[in-house]
């Protein structure tokens, strides 16, 4: 069961961040990763169907809905942290609770096509800013407090594309045959 879970958890696998700068063509591997992100997000959804999209992905695990909503708040702050890192020298960036904010009431009351617009938009923006980033802009860093480690943009780059695609591959689990984590009664 434990191997089961793990799978659940981490169905792409965890990310392996480079140690030395991306080349052009690693990079735009990812920023193209991102671009594409909202529109297999939404698609993923539709395929799901909203009331498949409350259960949760594994036990334990947060819904389909959750899992939406949570994509988007993090990838406003991802974005944020790139606009920091670009304006300010190594920024301590501000790490937040993801449970407790996926725990708020707007999470249950915002309909999951609010927050799939929201990344269409914030992702249009996003990838712009990226594919103008000169090679030394990649270099710039951000200091992250909670795992009190400097990141550099392209270290971010390659993480922040792994968590979309690892929460796209979330919703994917709940079209499967069954719709998501075994239920008990």
């Amino acid at each position: 069961m434990e191997n089961t879970l793990v799978d659940l958890q981490y169905p792409i696998g965890r990310p392996a961040l480079p140690e030395g700068p991306l080349t052009a063509a690693e990079r735009t591997v990812y920023i193209e990763q991102l671009a594409a992100l909202p529109a297999q997000l939404t698609a993923a959804a539709r395929q799901v169907g909203g009331v498949r999209l409350e259960n949760p992905y594994r036990p334990g695990g947060w819904t389909g809905r959750q899992v939406i909503h949570h994509v988007a708040d993090v990838h406003l702050n991802f974005y944020l942290r790139y606009r920091l890192a670009l304006t300010e020298d190594n920024p301590t960036i501000r790490p937040f609770d993801m449970n407790a904010w996926a725990a708020l009431p707007d999470i249950e009351a915002t309909p999951v096509t609010v927050s799939l617009a929201l990344l269409e938009a914030l992702h249009s923006r996003w990838v712009t800013l990226l594919w103008h980033l000169t090679n030394e802009q990649w270099q710039r860093t951000f200091y992250h407090p909670l795992y009190q480690q400097t990141y550099t943009l392209d270290q971010a780059l390659v993480q922040y594309s792994w968590h979309g695609r690892h929460h796209l591959a979330h919703i994917e689990l709940l079209s499967r045959e069954g719709g998501g984590a075994p239920t008990t009664s």
